[in-house]
């Protein structure tokens, strides 16, 4: 779950659905009224937060392909480093966004996670396999399809994750 900073903000989540005002996602020039004009407009912790005794760093995301079909599976790989003074846990988590969908779609969605243990220096890479189920949506005609356009993905230990890529789906 994510924490506000304050009372005000509850709830907050992180996949809401766009509503043209700024998000901790987006450029933080843009200024955003939020009657709060002594704190950030993001959460405390966002989802997927987790407090850990040492650090990570991701690396670049890496697709097998950029452009699949409606059917397809493309897989997403990033590598993950502990670059601090213990061994530890981090749950690698990987978001995706749908551009333009026949509804409103979130402006992220949580499509996997994997949990990994790393000693002091270690590299590991994990992958994701994103398939139709992870795409599909009920749709505005009405069933559950995946329908073609633009998707970004990112990769990282919560759902303000920075690390970002995009992918094409064809019909």
């Amino acid at each position: 779950m994510s924490f506000p900073r304050n009372v005000g903000q509850a709830p907050i989540c992180y996949n809401y659905k766009n509503t043209g005002r700024p998000s901790t996602y987006e450029d933080k020039k843009m200024v955003f009224w939020s009657h709060y004009s002594d704190v950030e407009n993001s959460p405390l912790y966002p989802f997927g937060y987790g407090k850990s005794y040492t650090d990570f760093n991701y690396g670049k995301i890496t697709l097998d392909e950029n452009e699949i079909s409606v059917t397809g599976e493309i897989k997403a790989s990033v590598d993950v480093t502990n670059t601090g003074k213990y061994d530890g846990e981090e749950v690698v988590q990987l978001y995706i966004r749908d551009l333009i969908g026949s509804t409103t779609r979130p402006v992220r969605e949580l499509k996997g996670f994997e949990k990994t243990t790393l000693k002091i220096g270690e590299t590991k890479t994990i992958t994701f396999s994103i398939n139709p189920e992870a795409l599909q949506f009920y749709t505005a005609n009405g069933k559950w399809e995946v329908e073609p356009g633009n998707f970004d993905l990112w990769a990282g230990g919560d759902s303000n994750a920075a690390l970002k890529t995009s992918f094409t789906v064809v019909g």
